[in-house]
């Protein structure tokens, strides 16, 4: 499967109400032997909280730029449990019922899947035209 953005998360876009510069974005370390991705999955409650390895992690130095979505390259640190084949990117708005999904990545990071050993899990970004997404 290639990275994709949920389908509401377009809607929203589309809408105006979801902001990916100003809001809180949070990417998670996905174990997909415990998560299949939906298109009409919306929100954080969606995604099993047995398919979340880790803690998530605030997306800094956020940009959109000619619709392509970008920020800086994160650390996920002292990462127990199930090996992690996806990411994914919500906003989030507090509570689980309530944080919409934007993407789901299983290409547009270096070092997936990854098995956590208790160390730091470092995602890179793609560099290319294509950043974390482009609309």
């Amino acid at each position: 499967m290639a990275s994709v953005v949920y389908k509401s998360a377009k809607q929203k876009f589309l809408s105006g109400t979801l902001d990916l510069t100003s809001l809180t974005l949070k990417a998670v370390l996905i174990d997909t032997a415990d998560y299949t991705f939906s298109a009409a999955h919306d929100f954080l409650d969606d995604v099993p909280s047995g398919a979340r390895v880790g803690t998530p992690q605030t997306l800094a130095s956020k940009t959109v730029t000619d619709g392509v979505f970008d920020a800086a390259d994160i650390t996920f640190t002292s990462v127990t449990g199930d090996q992690c084949e996806a990411i994914i990117i919500y906003e989030d708005s507090g509570s689980e019922a309530t944080s919409d999904l934007i993407c789901y990545i299983d290409t547009a990071a270096s070092g997936l899947p990854v098995t956590p050993n208790g160390g730091n899990i470092n995602v890179a970004w793609d560099n290319g035209a294509n950043k974390i997404f482009a609309l």
